[in-house]
C-alpha cells in the first residue's frame, strides 16, 4: 500500500525534482532552504525523514536527488497542480496569475478518481495555461517540438508565445497589459545593444520589451 505522505512532505518532493530539473545536479539543502523559505536545520530534517522513506538518495557534501519512488511522487504532485490550474483558468474563468497559490492547495488532494476523471472532464490537455507540460497518469510528458527564448530570436523572425519561465502574478500581469498570452504571434522588429531590449510587433501594434521580460517569455518559430 502506498505510503501517506503529508503536505510539507509532498512540498519538499516537488520542490527537489524542479531544483534537479534546472541543473541536473544533486541539490543542496541551501538551494532547497531558499526554494522552501526555511531554515537549512528543518531541510536537513526533512531530508533525513523522506530518506528514510526511500524517496531520496543524500550524499554529503554534494546534495540530494528524488529516487524513482520520489519522481513518482514529484510528478503525481505536478499533476494535479496542473490540472487544478487549468481546470481554474479554463472553467472558472480565473486570471493565470490568480491560479498557483490555488493550486496549491488543491495539489494535495489524494483521489486518484478524482484527479483522473478531473483529467478527462478537460479532454486529457497536454499543457498548462502557462505552457508547462503536464504528466499524464502514468508519469509520461509530452516533450515541445524545438523551442527558445525570446530574446534568443533575431531580427524578423516570427514566433508564437508557448510558454513562460516566471510563472509570478506580477509578470504574468505584466503580460496581460501588453496583451501577451499563449499563442500570442511576435515579430522581432529591432533589438538595442546597449541594453539588449528588444521591439516586437503583435496585432499590428510595436511593443517595446526588456532583456528581463525576454528572456521569461518561451516561444516557437513559424
Amino acid at each position: 500500500m502506498e505510503e501517506i505522505l503529508t503536505q510539507s512532505e509532498e512540498n519538499y518532493i516537488k520542490a527537489i525534482f524542479s531544483l534537479y530539473q534546472q541543473t541536473n545536479a544533486p541539490v543542496s539543502t541551501n538551494d532547497l532552504a531558499e526554494r522552501m523559505e526555511t531554515k537549512a536545520s528543518s531541510v536537513t530534517d526533512m531530508v533525513r525523514r523522506l530518506s528514510e522513506k526511500s524517496l531520496l538518495l543524500y550524499t554529503k557534501y554534494k546534495g540530494c536527488e528524488l529516487t524513482k519512488e520520489g519522481e513518482r511522487t514529484a510528478l503525481k504532485t505536478i499533476r494535479k497542480h496542473r490540472l487544478w490550474e487549468t481546470f481554474l483558468v479554463e472553467k472558472l474563468k480565473f486570471g493565470w496569475d490568480e491560479v498557483h497559490d490555488i493550486a496549491e492547495q488543491l495539489e494535495h488532494i489524494r483521489s486518484v478518481k478524482l484527479t483522473d476523471q478531473l483529467d478527462a472532464f478537460l479532454d486529457f490537455p497536454k499543457f498548462d495555461p502557462h505552457g508547462d507540460a503536464i504528466p499524464d497518469k502514468n508519469g509520461e510528458i509530452v516533450q515541445r517540438e524545438k523551442s527558445c527564448k525570446l530574446s534568443d530570436l533575431e531580427l524578423e523572425s516570427e514566433a508564437i508565445v508557448i510558454g513562460v519561465a516566471d510563472g509570478s502574478p506580477s509578470f504574468l500581469r505584466y503580460l496581460d497589459k501588453h496583451q501577451i498570452t499563449l499563442g500570442t504571434k511576435l515579430v522581432i522588429k529591432e533589438r538595442f545593444e546597449f541594453d539588449d531590449s528588444m521591439e516586437v510587433e503583435l496585432n499590428d501594434t510595436i511593443l517595446s520589451l526588456s532583456s528581463a521580460a525576454s528572456s521569461k517569455i518561451t516561444v516557437q518559430l513559424v
